[in-house]
């Protein structure tokens, strides 16, 4: 009995048990809607005269616009900039402003002022964004320094700039 018990142990020791399971398994990707960013209104400064030392015009997201130094506002109209973004619906996006100032040239002499000091609502940065209902418009302000009037005569300066809206 005894060698008939080592045996079958021994019998147990040396056989291998080899298993294997396949398993047909699923995949999935779903593609969603393009991030689109349309301007809606151009970034507009306004009318305002540099006077004696220039300074600054300061337009906040909400349009608000205020002025520093010695520049004094005019009529007319002024406005932030705003852009209409559409993608995925609930999905969140990223906003990078500008990080150097934007270079505004007089189509007259070539005389030039810089916008700086970028803000937006909503703010700037990572998932700051969300497309409630597949849409939102972010809007942007700006500071423009002026110099006085001999650095910055009468004219229309124009320039342009990039801001990038990234899906998260």
């Amino acid at each position: 009995m005894l060698i008939f018990c080592l045996a079958f142990l021994y019998g147990l020791s040396v056989t291998k048990v080899r298993a294997q399971a396949s398993v047909t398994a699923q995949a999935f990707a779903e593609v969603i809607a393009a991030l689109t960013a349309t301007e809606t209104a151009q970034l507009n400064f306004g009318r305002f005269s540099p006077e004696t030392d220039g300074g600054k015009v300061v337009l906040t997201p909400d349009g608000v616009r205020t002025a520093r130094g010695s520049v004094v506002l005019g009529g007319g109209s002024h406005n932030s900039a705003s852009f209409y973004i559409t993608g995925e619906y609930d999905a969140t996006f990223s906003i990078t402003l500008p990080s150097a100032p934007a270079v505004l040239i007089n189509t007259l002499n070539a005389k030039t002022m810089e916008v700086s000091d970028w803000t937006s609502y909503p703010a700037p940065g990572i998932g700051v964004g969300k497309l409630e209902g597949g849409a939102m418009t972010v809007r942007v302000g700006a500071v423009l320094n002026v110099g006085d009037m001999s650095a910055n005569p009468v004219g229309i300066y124009a320039g342009t700039y990039a801001i990038t809206f990234s899906y998260n």
